[in-house]
């Protein structure tokens, strides 16, 4: 399995990669020999972090809202660094409010970005990757998709509609060797978290009491999942939603 777990040789594009979960996984895809391409919107960050995690990391700056420029972000990628072996859709926004105060722009931001952004860039990687027989999509799920959550009714939306993307697409695109999966991480400790429990008092004792395990997870934790996802030791998992969650119950 030490050989298959590696990913020496493959290049990843990791959407939002320069903060938060997208830098863990990057770290650890980094860590186990892969080149990675992180891609956003603020080209600082990503240089930032570009920095951080060495030679094999390279930083493109990117929305991918704008939908026209993939697949010359997917053809510069495999003209630069080499054919895309693995992409990891995990940008993503969120907005959290009393159900209320939602407004019809609220669902059509967070579908844009989390549903037809992620499928688009896919579409854009998967050409290449059904022409080679091989590749590894990973979609950063959501709690939300299972747990009832309060004052995120667009975030879970569109959430959900990942879900059946994820089980479609792993469908057409397994023939081909391209595995298709996603990843649901529980309550890691990142700034992003830290300022939602620090808006809603006793959120954070709520998840501590509700999480088997009784902790936060550490980012480092969620990336070492997608780097298993990705690799060739998950040759014959496709079509899941791996949650990686601390035994969380289906109810919150």
């Amino acid at each position: 399995m030490k050989q298959e777990i590696m990913l020496t040789g493959k290049v990843a594009l990791i959407t939002g990669g320069g903060t938060g979960l997208g830098l863990a996984i990057a770290r650890e895809m980094a860590e186990m020999g892969a080149e990675v391409v992180l891609a956003g919107r603020r080209l600082e960050v990503l240089e930032k972090a570009r920095a951080e995690l060495g030679e094999h990391a390279h930083a493109i700056q990117a929305d991918i809202t704008e939908f026209d420029k993939l697949p010359g972000l997917v053809e510069r990628i495999e003209r630069e660094i080499g054919p895309l072996d693995i992409l990891v859709n995990n940008a993503g926004i969120q907005v959290r409010r009393p159900m209320d105060e939602f407004v019809p722009e609220d669902f059509l931001s967070l579908y844009k970005t989390h549903g037809v952004a992620a499928f688009m860039l896919t579409q854009a990687a998967a050409h290449g990757m059904k022409a080679r027989g091989r590749g590894s999509i990973i979609f950063i799920s959501s709690l939300s998709t299972v747990i009832g959550m309060t004052m995120l009714q667009p975030y879970t939306m569109a959430k959900s509609a990942v879900a059946g993307l994820v089980r479609s697409l792993a469908n057409e695109l397994s023939p081909y060797g391209v595995r298709v999966n996603s990843l649901n991480p529980g309550f890691v400790d990142t700034d992003m978290l830290r300022y939602s429990n620090s808006i809603e008092p006793g959120r954070e004792q709520k998840i501590l009491s509700r999480t088997p395990m009784g902790r936060m997870a550490q980012p480092k934790e969620i990336g070492m999942a997608a780097a298993f996802l990705a690799s060739d030791a998950a040759s014959f998992v496709t079509g899941i939603d791996l949650r990686v969650d601390g035994g969380l119950p289906s109810v919150f």
